[in-house]
């Protein structure tokens, strides 16, 4: 088992996300000639995980799609070692689609980028300080790039301060990956906790499960001259996967000046309604502070830095009184344990863990969050739109979203399942008939009533619903990529080529 991390190994937006690189790029590109394209890797400036005392003024990461990796010409003994849902794709069959809630106006065929015919093979994601990006473009192509790629498309990003389109503070809550190996865990987990194995994030090390996730391999004499590690659980084999991850990127549009007029409505033109009610479908208000109470017990893994509006759980708020069942934050992250919520003690407790005890319809009706939490790392396009103008603009105010990223190792339990057993799913939490209020496509189940409901609670058990919400968010991309540890890549830039000596 490994009892440390080489940072050398791992792209550096695992460990840092890059936030103070403000200005970035999304280039998405097809191989034109797959040995210029690896050429090109052997020299491509890509930076590491590597902690540095001042903050860099670029950095350059690089992930492929199962396209990539075929054009690229990695063996398809080599190439079947990754995941079933990477090599399928993200729109690879209508049932994905339908699974993810890519229908109606977020179907594939109606995408920028990621849909039928418009696969790309390579994501460089391109960061820089203020005004150094253009130059860092020019660098990073450098003499072999027109030979190797073409330009499907640049997805551009806006310095938006923190905050995302609709106005809320962004990236508040992120889960603490355990990068000194220590978590060890067994049995139930009885208490929240924001601390992941880094097996949750990169592969090759354990899981929340105790577990290797399954990744490529390929024999010890192919892999360690180009300084793969061998495998821990596979004795005699070198691991293409470990210190790598798969990564989710999705266009997410934004209807901004739709969210807001709708709430205005609903709430006769009232500003403190207004946001009441915006903050409710969140479930923070657009400082970022949650609507639940704040806990008083620290939850272990909870950044200092966000402790003040992080610190906190939906185990005393059964009825969604506080915070509704459906705002999204509950769904994005449910922050609960093992065992079903509320806590009990005692004799209950123990009742309950073996079964016996009497449960209320809802006690189940969530999954444990840390088999399923992400890492996101996406950034924000299109200018700042405050309220007051968002209501006041009759005419389209041009483009505004998220390039929603995240990282995981296992695309399934982690990302498929948030999006449709929490996200999108009309039976969160034991609901019937709605989905999230802001990410929800609002497309008619078969045979089921409409999905465009928001229901808030009341501790009498009475709830108000606000029906007829239009869809805010629509997909205009997305894609299922591979990000490689540097000597994955160097592996990837000779395939075909002699093998270097030891």
């Amino acid at each position: 088992m490994p009892t440390s991390v080489d940072f050398e190994q791992v792209q550096g937006l695992v460990r840092f996300g890059y936030a103070s690189l403000t200005e970035a790029c999304f280039l998405l590109v097809t191989i034109h000639d797959a040995a210029a394209a690896r050429a090109w890797l052997r020299t491509a400036p890509l930076s590491n995980a590597v902690f540095c005392t001042s903050a860099p003024k670029t950095a350059l990461q690089v992930a492929f799609t199962r396209e990539g990796l075929e054009k690229l010409g990695l063996p398809q003994e080599v190439l079947e070692g990754f995941s079933a849902e990477f090599l399928a794709g993200i729109s690879g069959s209508e049932g994905k689609s339908r699974l993810l809630g890519d229908i109606g106006a977020n179907h594939p065929e109606r995408w920028l980028w990621g849909g039928p015919g418009k696969a790309p093979h390579v994501l460089l994601m391109l960061y820089a300080q203020p005004g150094c990006l253009d130059a860092w473009s020019e660098t990073v192509k450098g003499a072999n790039w027109n030979s190797a790629f073409e330009l499907l498309t640049c997805l551009p990003t806006s310095n938006l301060g923190g905050f995302e389109p609709f106005g809320f503070k962004d990236g508040v809550s992120q889960p603490t990956l355990d990068w000194e190996l220590k978590r060890s865990p067994s049995g139930n987990q009885l208490t929240y906790s924001n601390v992941l194995c880094l097996g949750e994030v990169l592969l090759g090390y354990r899981n929340e499960y105790g577990r290797y996730t399954d990744r490529p391999l390929v024999t010890s004499q192919d892999g360690l001259d180009f300084g793969l590690p061998l495998a821990e659980d596979k004795p005699g084999m070198a691991d293409l996967g470990c210190n790598g991850c798969y990564l989710v990127l999705r266009t997410l549009e934004q209807d901004v000046q739709g969210f807001w007029k709708f709430l205005d409505s609903q709430t006769k033109s009232r500003p403190e309604q207004r946001e009441a009610l915006a903050s409710a479908m969140v479930g923070r208000g657009r400082d970022g502070n949650p609507l639940e109470a704040l806990s008083n017990e620290p939850i272990a893994g909870v950044p200092p830095a966000t402790a003040a509006q992080n610190q906190f759980t939906f185990d005393y708020d059964a009825s969604g009184a506080t915070c509704p069942l459906g705002a999204h934050i509950r769904r994005a992250n449910p922050r609960n344990a093992d065992l079903p919520t509320p806590p009990v003690y005692g004799l209950r407790r123990w009742l309950r863990m073996v079964g016996l005890c009497v449960k209320d319809v809802r006690s189940d009706a969530k999954a444990s969050t840390r088999f399923h939490r992400v890492l996101r790392r996406g950034r924000e396009y299109g200018s700042r739109l405050p309220v007051e103008d968002a209501l006041a603009s009759q005419a389209a105010t041009g483009p505004h979203g998220i390039h929603f990223m995240c990282l995981v190792a296992n695309i399934t339990r982690q990302f498929e399942f948030l999006q449709s057993s929490w996200v999108m799913s009309t039976k969160f939490d034991a609901m019937t008939d709605e989905s999230d209020p802001l990410l929800g496509n609002r497309e008619p189940i078969p045979d089921a009533a409409p999905t465009d409901t928001f229901s808030l609670p009341k501790e009498s058990g009475i709830r108000n619903r606000i029906s007829g919400l239009p869809q805010f968010v629509t997909v205009k991309g997305g894609g299922y990529f591979f990000l490689p540890s540097l000597p994955a890549i160097r592996y990837f830039a000779s395939i075909g080529e002699r093998l270097p000596s030891a």
